[in-house]
């Protein structure tokens, strides 16, 4: 599974209240590069887990996201889902911004939000938005319980989606003939390590080629084999 990697890694920053977020209670967690910090991973696909702690439901949600707009609109789905709980915590790490995004929602400050974007910043996750619903079972669980409870949730949800390596992709655009594209698509789906997009069937075959950056010249040199270089590939 190739995942394009744009941009740099992140990894130590400070706290501020972002000047365009009108929202109460929402911080912005602005991140500086380091060149020593090479792993940068996000996670392929939705997932959902839950802990119960002293009668409290907590439900974390975690989902992919490659924009802001994408994540509020995330975070404001599972708010409407989940509208009768107490409490809809939200954090998100995005790899374009340089800033990272949290929300206690009501929780004490600091018990919440922010050490559920402290776990994602410890592994490394980038372009991905955490929602934890919290349904009130009517015992209060102190600071260091709800801090317990919400990386608790997060981390449970993001062993449940399994992270996934971010890696540098080349775009090319192909073209091959009828007669090949059989023997070019198997190829592409069965050995090699890449992914095909946006395929038009007009007078011949063209597509789009999704490859690492690493693996640019042993795809292209099966691609020529596989089509007996009857293939035009545009990077």
């Amino acid at each position: 599974y190739v995942i394009p990697a744009l941009g740099h890694d992140w990894d130590s920053g400070t706290e501020t209240t972002p000047a365009t977020c009108t929202e109460p209670g929402v911080k912005t967690y602005t991140c500086t590069r380091d060149s020593s910090h090479t792993k940068t991973e996000t996670i392929a696909a939705p997932c959902e887990g839950s802990i119960t702690e002293k009668r409290s439901e907590f439900i974390a949600q975690l989902f992919p996201a490659q924009s802001e707009a994408e994540c509020r609109a995330l975070i404001d789905g599972v708010k409407a889902k989940h509208h009768k709980a107490r409490h809809n915590v939200w954090a998100y790490r995005l790899r374009n911004g340089d800033a990272s995004r949290y929300s206690d929602d009501g929780e004490p400050g600091g018990t919440a939000g922010m050490p559920m974007i402290s776990l994602i910043r410890t592994e490394k996750a980038v372009n991905c938005c955490v929602v934890v619903t919290r349904y009130f079972g009517g015992v209060l669980l102190g600071t260091g319980g709800l801090v317990r409870a919400y990386t608790q949730g997060c981390r449970i949800a993001l062993n449940a989606a399994g992270l996934v390596r971010m890696e540098r992709t080349l775009h090319a655009l192909c073209e091959v003939s009828y007669p090949c594209w059989d023997r070019v698509r198997h190829v592409l789906e069965e050995q090699l390590p890449a992914r095909i997009q946006d395929v038009q069937y007009a007078a011949s075959v063209s597509f789009t080629l999704l490859t690492r950056e690493k693996d640019r010249a042993t795809v292209l040199e099966s691609l020529n084999q596989a089509s007996n270089r009857q293939i035009t590939v545009l990077w």
